[in-house]
């Protein structure tokens, strides 16, 4: 349930109401009453053609979708915190725990991705070095070896 919408990863209201166990409308109602609590980092609407558009990725079925009027709401991760000050059922307190520790796992996880990639490119440096320190010792030996093997022979295209 977790997208990238403007380069953030973010939950869709209609998704977290679902994992909460309230209606859409009142967790957007919820948000509007306390809307001092909701920033622009932690919450936007998406507009007509971003909703357009994960309308398609998400799904075909119209019927999640039917009775909606207006665009969803996402959220960022500090915004689904924010929610718990919010809403204040036991569920809601749980279900934001368990979305808290999937945002902190995917991040790691993302920068685990980050540190592999650095050190494959410091291994791939390193070997690259030590292929060059090997060639040029090949060549310093082929220098000293070759004129020892025939010493008397012409060398091609010299008079």
């Amino acid at each position: 349930m977790i997208y990238v919408i403007r380069n953030q990863r973010v939950l869709l209201d209609e998704d977290l109401a679902e994992l909460y166990g309230v209606k859409t409308k009142r967790l957007n109602e919820q948000v509007k009453r306390n809307s001092e609590r909701f920033p622009e980092d932690f919450m936007f609407q998406l507009s007509e053609i971003e909703f357009t558009q994960i309308q398609d990725v998400i799904d075909q079925d119209s019927e999640k979708w039917g009775g909606r009027r207006y665009p969803p709401f996402a959220f960022t991760e500090t915004g689904v915190a924010m929610l718990s000050s919010v809403l204040s059922s036991p569920r809601a307190i749980s279900v934001n725990i368990a979305v808290m520790r999937t945002f902190v796992r995917l991040r790691s996880f993302l920068s685990m991705d980050n540190s592999v990639s650095e050190r494959l490119s410091n291994l791939e440096k390193g070997a690259n070095k030590l292929f060059r320190v090997v060639f040029e010792r090949l060549d310093q030996v082929e220098e000293t070896i070759a004129p020892k093997l025939h010493p008397k022979r012409k060398k091609i295209g010299l008079k």
